[in-house]
């Protein structure tokens, strides 16, 4: 927790110093993450275009799991990189908690090692049908906390949220109930984060494209290497 409030306070500074978001992100850690779309990323050259970390997505409802993952993690971590896995969640097809535990057994889990990032939970548009799954906005609610919850009793460590603010409002109403336990990725294309959901001063990840020079979709820290060491450490 500790460490995700200084990420708020920084941002807060930079916003008082007067640096625009493009230019805070210059000098911040760059990351990627990639999916079994990206079957075999060449680590070591990622590394070397100074990347310093990766979310690599591991398993997605309570049933798909990336058949890439094992390799690219290992690729990673061979690499030097900070790692941390992603699941990508489907409110329609098993509870959070469910969910959760689903995530955890198949590449979702954590350590205090200096270079395990907690687990994400990719929470965004329906690819397949109702933007919202079919949840009303309290139930969407519960059902996030759910898996949250059930993600630090096994690991304890929040989970990171990934989403987008026009989803985040549509489908949870705007709920500001997470901002002081989950750290908040934000995806929104262009030179800043732009207005962030509510419950959040800050983003601590910020993906800014979904392609670029290196595989997968790019990301940037919104701290230093001492503070994405400090998040990994817990």
């Amino acid at each position: 927790m500790k460490s995700f409030i200084a990420f708020t306070l920084l941002a807060a500074l930079a916003t008082l110093t007067g640096a625009s978001p493009l230019e805070q992100r210059d000098n911040k850690p760059k990351g990627i993450d990639v999916s079994g779309f990206q079957s075999n990323v060449g680590w070591q050259s990622v590394k070397n275009s100074g990347v310093s970390f990766t979310y690599i997505k591991a398993t997605e409802g309570t049933t798909y799991k990336n058949p890439s993952f094992g390799q690219q993690w290992s690729g990673a971590s061979s690499a030097g990189l900070i790692r941390g896995s992603i699941h990508f969640a489907h409110p329609d097809s098993g509870t959070g908690s469910a969910q959760a535990q689903f995530f955890h057994s198949n590449g979702g889990g954590w350590s205090n090692d200096g270079k395990t990032l907690p687990g994400s939970l990719d929470i965004e548009n329906n690819p397949s049908g109702n933007t919202c799954y079919g949840l009303h906005v309290g139930s969407m609610v519960k059902w996030i906390t759910s898996f949250s919850n059930e993600y630090h009793s096994l690991t304890g460590r929040y989970p990171v949220i990934y989403t987008n603010t026009a989803w985040w409002k549509a489908c949870t109403g705007n709920n500001g109930g997470f901002g002081n336990s989950n750290p908040l990725w934000i995806a929104s294309y262009g030179s800043s984060p732009g207005a962030l959901p509510n419950g959040w001063n800050a983003a601590t990840f910020w993906q800014y494209a979904n392609s670029g020079s290196i595989p997968g979709d790019q990301d940037y820290f919104s701290g230093d290497m001492n503070g994405l060491v400090e998040l990994a450490r817990g």
